[in-house]
């Protein structure tokens, strides 16, 4: 781990990338005093990223956590719980005595360790793989958890994709479309196939992100997805409030996930979290206790909420 002593850690000037460090002071440089760089460069060609090539890998589990039961009983569908902020979702629904279905691409490594994990706690954990941008397979992952469990209490929609491009003009349609049938539809679709299931007192938690209430510029298809999602969180709350089904959103800033490096040209990936008031990267052990309160009754009478966790970075 190297700590830069500099007064301007990056000069923003003579056509120079800015290297993830997106405000100027006076023209010249964001003033970083003390920035820790905890994560090399490195670059992933796939989508969503594999965790278990990650450098450092992330922290997922706090020892320290102490569980109470609060989710003694429930049942709960996270898509993309085989890595990333959905791997420590998982692990802790478990710890408060939750069963998990953890649906996912084909990121078969990853989702056997967090299977593994889950399983040496003494949890339950079943692994289903497939691409939710099939409404068929949204259908299937409803009916075969109803079937292995009987009931479906949590649904967690946190699977997604994001692709760096410098310009609107880049994005292709291909592009365009995977991003928006990935992020929305397959919410839409898998939230269809489960409500049916869910009886009063039920929660639904979608995955937004910062970057929709500040508008990243190089993430203009990922943001509208994300934008979406808002809508789609607060529209449905409404709907479902006389049901008593409660649906909300989480809205994380920089989380060391394998979506960054699977995004992100390697040279941006040391100085991502620069901006951050805290100073640092998030870690996904750090924001899975949000997940467990939106889905126990903790939150009983919270519905419609976009919660930010972010480091300091946007205040909402």
């Amino acid at each position: 781990m190297i700590l830069l002593n500099y007064k301007y850690y990056y000069t923003n000037i003579n056509g120079k990338d800015d290297y993830g460090l997106k405000y100027v002071d006076d023209g010249y440089g964001y003033k970083c005093d003390k920035f820790k760089i905890e994560f090399p460069p490195q670059h992933q060609s796939v989508q969503p990223g594999m965790e278990y090539l990650m450098t450092p890998r992330p922290i997922f589990d706090n020892p320290n956590y102490k569980s109470a039961g609060k989710l003694k009983g429930k049942v709960a569908i996270i898509t993309g719980g085989d890595s990333g902020i959905g791997r420590a979702v998982a692990i802790h629904y478990v710890k408060e005595g939750a069963k998990v279905v953890i649906a996912y691409l084909n990121e078969h490594e990853d989702a056997n360790e967090t299977k593994d994990y889950i399983e040496a706690l003494g949890g339950t954990c079943v692994l289903i793989p497939g691409d939710i941008r099939d409404k068929n397979f949204c259908e299937y992952l409803a009916t075969e958890t109803m079937d292995l469990f009987g009931k479906i209490d949590i649904l967690v929609n946190n699977a997604g994709v994001q692709y760096q491009q410098k310009s609107l003009l880049d994005i292709s349609d291909e592009q365009f479309d995977n991003t928006m049938q990935t992020n929305v539809y397959g919410m839409f679709y898998l939230t269809k196939s489960v409500l049916k299931y869910m009886k009063p007192g039920a929660n639904i938690i979608n995955v937004s992100s910062i970057t929709t209430f500040y508008g990243e510029p190089e993430l203009i298809d990922y943001v509208t997805t994300k934008g979406a999602i808002v809508g789609f969180t607060r529209s449905l709350a409404t709907n479902l409030a006389d049901k008593n089904i409660r649906v909300n959103a989480v809205a994380p800033g920089f989380f060391w996930t394998p979506l960054q490096p699977a995004c992100w040209e390697a040279e941006k990936i040391p100085t991502l979290s620069a901006d951050i008031p805290m100073k640092r990267a998030g870690q996904t052990y750090e924001i899975a206790p949000l997940f467990v309160f939106l889905a126990s009754d903790d939150s009983s009478f919270i519905t419609g909420q976009v919660i930010h966790i972010n480091g300091g970075q946007y205040k909402g």
